[in-house]
């Protein structure tokens, strides 16, 4: 029997973040990515919320020896929720079944809170590996919550998992803020 498979759409994208051998990328139908405020973080975070007619890209990854568990933990805060097949299109050579993540209702608040840089740096160069430009640009037009502030923090990157970007990503990204008006602030 082959491993469970998740759909990522945010930082698993970016395959630096994780050593999920078994990835491809993938688009997921009825989903779109919204910035959202996590009670039981404390902070934003990208999840995805239902959305008839929208499709999205991310990276499908095997669930290495079905350990939901340690996924799970590293997606604290996020419910699962089953794909169904037909809104799944991926390049593997199989059918393959798969899973979303994205914070329950009752955790979200609505509260003005920033989006890390050096979450949303991480998140970029994943769509640019994985999507080129074109992808990467297709990231910041179906994601919702461009109105919260992003905490520039890349001089100390918060987010446990931040990479170095290359001066062309970290353009990409500043020029990508800047057409959608999204005002920086500093720690």
């Amino acid at each position: 029997m082959s491993d469970p498979f998740f759909f990522g759409y945010g930082s698993l994208v970016n395959r630096r973040t994780h050593g999920y051998p078994e990835a491809f990328p993938a688009r997921i139908r009825g989903w779109r990515r919204a910035w959202r405020y996590s009670r039981s973080h404390k902070r934003t975070f990208l999840t995805a919320v239902p959305a008839p007619g929208v499709e999205i890209d991310g990276l499908i990854a095997a669930v290495p020896g079905g350990d939901w568990a340690a996924l799970d933990q590293r997606e604290a805060g996020y419910e699962r929720h089953p794909v169904p097949h037909p809104e799944l299109v991926h390049r593997a050579a199989r059918q393959l079944a798969a899973q979303i993540y994205a914070i329950a209702p009752r955790n979200m608040a609505d509260r003005v809170h920033p989006i890390r840089l050096s979450y949303l740096d991480v998140v970029v160069q994943g769509y640019l590996d994985e999507f080129g430009e074109a992808g990467a640009r297709d990231f910041f037009e179906t994601t919702d919550g461009w109105d919260t502030p992003v905490l520039d923090d890349r001089a100390a990157p918060s987010y446990a998992r931040h990479q170095q970007l290359r001066a062309d990503e970290r353009a990409f990204v500043d020029d990508a803020l800047r057409a959608l008006g999204v005002r920086l602030v500093q720690p």
